[in-house]
């Protein structure tokens, strides 16, 4: 089995959602220490970016043709970075809430990896196809103010209801999501964290016993 936790949070040690991702791996090292986990900072520079040449390429690929010249490499780039996604049967993504959504850096990655051929097959007729198959996902989220019981004036959640179905597009619909939030606007941050943690440690559990 190989796990790989995908990190969108800049904020290192003061990180609630890299906090609650520790829980979950460090339970998943207890239960199957044969587990082997890869970890993947967003923000360590080796993400690519998905400018014009990757765009390019992008398209030259729908139209069945190869990209070549800058498009070419752009290209390769995005196959590397979804090889070392696919090479995992499980994922962790660890996401803070960024303006009611995800932080870019993420919609980057979600950008480079989904690539015809690789993430996704399309038919004119039948539409989309998540070519990931047999995986599994946890996914921590979190967020500051937002709450899914508060009132409008607190924000509203475009975080999770769009990673979720972007990993079903692709193909991932065992998904076990992990919440801590609000974490920082309330009056009782450490039993909503506890409780985080300890979901963490279930889901570990539940996704690593025995494989």
């Amino acid at each position: 089995m190989k796990l790989l936790h995908i990190a969108a949070s800049p904020r290192g040690p003061q990180s609630e959602s890299l906090a609650v991702a520790a829980a979950f791996l460090d339970t998943v090292r207890e239960v199957n220490p044969d587990v082997t986990i890869d970890e993947w900072d967003l923000w360590d520079g080796t993400l690519p970016s998905f400018g014009p040449e990757a765009v390019s390429a992008k398209m030259t690929v729908f139209a069945g043709e190869q990209p070549s010249g800058p498009a070419a490499d752009a290209w390769e780039a995005a196959i590397a970075t979804f090889r070392r996604f696919d090479e995992a049967d499980t994922y962790l993504f660890s996401i803070p809430m960024w303006n009611a959504g995800v932080p870019y850096i993420l919609k980057q990655f979600i950008d480079v990896v989904s690539q015809p051929g690789l993430a996704f097959g399309f038919h004119p007729e039948t539409g989309y196809t998540g070519l990931l198959r047999g995986k599994r996902a946890a996914v921590v989220y979190t967020s500051a103010v937002y709450g899914p019981s508060r009132p409008p004036a607190f924000g509203a959640d475009f975080q999770a209801p769009y990673f979720e179905d972007w990993l079903r597009w692709a193909g991932v619909t065992d998904i076990s999501p992990i919440h801590f939030r609000p974490n920082l606007a309330t009056a009782d941050a450490d039993a909503v964290r506890q409780a985080a943690h300890t979901q963490a440690r279930e889901v570990a559990k539940l996704l690593t016993a025995g494989r």
